[in-house]
């Protein structure tokens, strides 16, 4: 017999996860008790209490409609991030080509692929964690992950043949880490959340490695803040990208779309 606390059902779970400060309570105890019980769902509350992101615990996230695969210790694919997923699919042609860059769980190229069975895609990641993840969620749609720091990962065949390059590339300048919170911060991989001193200087190096990945009408797409979303088109443009903020409110998402810019544009 299990000496685990009995538990109540969905609103002993809520009341609980309500006293530990869970603002979606209901919600997440709908979750809970619906895909565990007994000891699973004991203990599942006891981390959940503890401030383990309920993604991990339960192993999915819901993406556009899809449940994407996320395993502890890998970004957490949030909804704003829907955006981007708009953008690229606004700019990926019929029997386009798509390479998702710090990819994390892949949520962006597995929507993509399975939504749009014309297109290729490819999604790359440095940290292993997210590229096993990354595998378990694409490659059930015919995409490819490959593992590697930005672009180093992707095959030298692809050069100059890319329609669109996307990336939620991490954004959180440095001296903000401290004031997120403790389910990102204790619980995501640092290198997924720090953008450096001002946020940018992972989404420079993913403009950088556009340049040499797209086709001459290809766009890039990076998932920015708000308050730095300037500074990202600034840095696409000086790349060489004609850049476009895009804002939505209803997501509280923004996204930077890099075009390449004309000779009269750049001139």
């Amino acid at each position: 017999m299990s000496d685990a606390p009995d538990l109540a059902g969905r609103d002993e779970v809520a009341a609980r996860l309500r006293s530990s400060g869970s603002v979606f309570a209901e919600e997440e105890a709908d979750l809970l008790v619906g895909e565990l019980s007994g000891q699973d769902l004991e203990a599942a509350v006891m981390d959940r209490m503890a401030g383990e992101p309920l993604e991990q615990i339960l192993g999915w996230a819901d993406f556009a409609g899809l449940r994407i695969a996320v395993h502890p210790g890998v970004f957490v694919p949030r909804r704003r991030t829907q955006l981007l997923l708009e953008q690229v699919l606004a700019h990926l042609p019929r029997h386009g080509l798509l390479v998702e860059l710090c990819c994390g769980t892949a949520a962006v190229s597995t929507a993509v692929a399975a939504g749009r069975a014309d297109v290729s895609v490819l999604a790359s990641d440095v940290d292993p964690l997210a590229v096993a993840c990354a595998r378990e969620n694409l490659e059930r749609y015919g995409g490819q992950v490959v593992r590697g720091d930005i672009a180093t990962g992707v095959p030298d065949q692809l050069l100059g043949q890319v329609d669109v390059v996307a990336a939620n590339a991490p954004y959180v300048p440095t001296a903000q880490l401290a004031l997120m919170p403790s389910e990102a911060r204790l619980h995501e991989p640092l290198r997924a959340l720090d953008g450096g001193p001002d946020g940018t200087r992972v989404q420079d190096r993913v403009g950088a490695a556009a340049v040499s990945l797209l086709a001459p009408t290809g766009v890039v797409v990076v998932e920015a803040s708000r308050a730095e979303a300037e500074q990202t088109a600034a840095r696409l443009l000086w790349r060489g990208f004609t850049p476009e903020v895009v804002v939505d409110d209803d997501l509280d998402a923004t996204c930077v779309v890099g075009r390449r810019a004309t000779r009269e544009e750049q001139a």
